[in-house]
């Protein structure tokens, strides 16, 4: 699978370069402005209400939405009110979305997070301890109804539980076809699960996905394998983080990590790898070279710049960077953001203390240009 973009620079001053059109699988996007997953905690026991499918379908202009963190399973769970994809009522709920998104012309992509030790008994109803490569805790806290609580110390995950995660993302893509996504997003970054089994800092286990590279990057590669084989690999992509520290990850060797990674996915022909870069550009370039299909960055700011902007967006494609650019909160703010874009702006302030959790105030009240 090669490239459909043969990095043109766009003249001074313009982004015509991110209004570009990129097949992507099978489809085809208008655009290369891609929207980047964001949790929003707005699913209460794990169902989309009908504000998430007015949130999704107001966004319909990115080349593709892809979803918030979804949950294949209930252990999978690592924050409240996050949306599952593992019972017919969640996926009823999903339908709604796809549906509105669908209906306005969009691409619609479900990210499937596996949160791991991530989590807390307090979200599952049996108050199991969340599952984890090995018994390490993160260190990190989680909010819930009660206030801030530790992260416990996870229970390590046998060789039967790996299996069984493993089918749970099967069945969860499944469901996401059912549901009537275009495709699915393996959440390989950030600190959950398939990230924890490829650091070294929080996988110590001591059999085959333990230990080497080649051990470590065993459960992401199998959970690659499971879902490409069930759905179609031109319905699949995954998220990576290479060198992100987020809950509690620390990696000694990532440029080896990312080759070897990269080199063991390649052959499953999946629709992207989407890099969300933290620091080093050497690394996205490393992954660049070595992934022979589309590569979705979510580029880190500049050091002149306080978060990314569609300046800096349009800079990636032009350096040959990657096919498309994902973006996060100016999505969240701006509904309209190709148009506002196209425009020049003026460009919405998004207010981080709707971010997570409440009503429509910050999730559907964002306004367009022409409202």
């Amino acid at each position: 699978m090669t490239s459909q973009f043969h990095h043109r620079r766009t003249p001074e001053g313009t982004m015509d370069n991110l209004f570009e059109p990129l097949t992507l699988g099978k489809l085809k996007l208008p655009n290369r402005l891609i929207m980047s997953p964001m949790t929003r905690s707005r699913a209460p026991q794990g169902v989309q209400g009908e504000l998430a499918a007015e949130y999704y379908a107001q966004r319909a202009a990115a080349g593709l939405i892809i979803t918030e963190g979804t949950q294949p399973s209930v252990i999978g769970q690592g924050y409240i009110e996050t949306p599952g994809l593992h019972s017919p009522t969640q996926v009823k709920a999903w339908r709604r979305v796809t549906d509105a998104v669908h209906d306005q012309g969009g691409r619609i992509f479900v990210q499937l997070m596996h949160s791991g030790r991530i989590g807390h008994s307090s979200l599952y109803p049996d108050a199991a301890l969340p599952v984890a490569p090995s018994a390490i805790p993160s260190g990190e806290k989680i909010f819930t109804p009660e206030g801030l609580l530790d992260h416990p110390t996870p229970r390590a995950m046998t060789l039967d539980d790996i299996a069984r995660t493993v089918e749970d993302f099967v069945s969860a893509a499944k469901n996401a076809v059912e549901a009537g996504f275009d495709g699915v997003e393996l959440h390989g970054a950030n600190g959950y699960l398939i990230h924890q089994f490829l650091s070294d800092n929080t996988n110590r286990r001591t059999d085959a996905y333990g230990g080497s590279i080649e051990n470590r990057i065993r459960f992401a590669v199998e959970v690659a394998q499971a879902v490409t084989d069930a759905i179609g690999p031109e319905r699949v992509g995954i998220r990576l983080s290479p060198a992100h520290t987020a809950n509690g990850i620390e990696e000694s060797d990532p440029k080896e990590l990312y080759t070897a990674l990269i080199r063991a996915l390649a052959p499953y022909g999946l629709a992207y790898v989407h890099v969300m870069e933290f620091g080093s550009r050497e690394i996205t370039q490393l992954v660049r070279a070595e992934w022979p299909g589309t590569l979705i960055l979510n580029p880190h700011a500049t050091p002149e710049e306080t978060s990314v902007t569609p300046e800096s967006a349009a800079a990636v494609l032009d350096q040959g960077l990657a096919d498309a650019v994902s973006l996060a909160s100016l999505w969240l703010a701006n509904p309209d953001l190709p148009a506002r874009i196209k425009a020049g702006g003026p460009y919405n302030q998004p207010d981080p203390n709707t971010f997570y959790g409440g009503d429509h105030q910050g999730y559907t009240d964002y306004p367009t240009l022409d409202s």
